[in-house]
This record gives structure tokens, sequence and C-alpha cells, in this order.
């Protein structure tokens, strides 16, 4: 099959497929002999393995230790366990981080009238100015 029928079985943009084998991700694909990529079943399943754990926010370099332990029958699966165990602990900063991101933005909303007035705590705040007064 052609990059746009891997695309649309797979849910991978073509221009995504074409990403992952210039980063190494995915082994480049054959060509026919018009120079036309050409797909099979195999690959579209490596498409979809490497789109959902693209999914759950794993880096490139992630997925690719990912798939080679995929690929791997003789794995150990603490190893896969391990990559996941760092993704839930950046996934753990960040939700950490939202939260602060939050309280923040809420802060500053609380002290902005949201009138006509042109004094405004949220733009003062971005500025990096302490607030004046409510």
């Amino acid at each position: 099959m052609n990059i746009g029928a891997a695309a649309r079985r797979s849910g991978v943009p073509a221009k995504t497929i074409r990403y992952y084998e210039s980063v190494g991700l995915i082994a480049p694909a054959e060509r026919s002999a018009t120079g036309y990529r050409v797909y099979g079943d195999r690959d579209v399943e490596t498409l979809r393995f490497v789109q959902r754990a693209r999914g759950l926010g794993f880096s490139v370099e992630d997925v690719g230790s990912l798939l080679a332990l995929w690929q791997d029958r003789r794995r150990s699966s603490a190893e896969v366990k391990a990559l996941a165990r760092r993704r839930m602990a950046d996934i753990d900063r960040k939700i950490e981080e939202l939260g602060e991101m939050r309280a923040t933005l809420g802060h500053l909303m609380e002290r902005c009238h949201g009138d006509r007035r042109p004094d405004c705590p949220i733009l003062s705040g971005l500025a990096g100015k302490p607030e004046q007064g409510r």
C-alpha cells in the first residue's frame, strides 16, 4: 500500500510517517519501481504502536526504546515498566506545574476588576510588576 493508504489505516498523517522515518523511529519504507513508498500490514501495526505511545506523551527517544522492546520477544517487562514509571513521574510533575499555573492565574483574575478601568492586575502580573491595591 502507498503512504496515503498506510496513513488512513494507521491514523497517522503521511507527513508524520515521513518524519518518523527521517528520525529513525520507523525503518524507511521499501520503494516501488516508480519510487513510491510501499507499506505492509506490519508497518501499519508499528505506526499505530508509535502513535499510541506518542499519544501518551512518550518522547521520540522513549518510543524508539519501546519499539525495540516490543520487537524483542526475549525482553524483560521490567524494562518496559521502568520506562512507563518515568513517564508517569513526568506526568505527575506536569500536573503539579499546571496546578501552580492555575492557582497563579486564579489569583491574578481575582484581583482584576474586569471593567472599563485601564489598570489590570493580570497584565501587571505578566509584566512582573507588583500589584497595586485592589
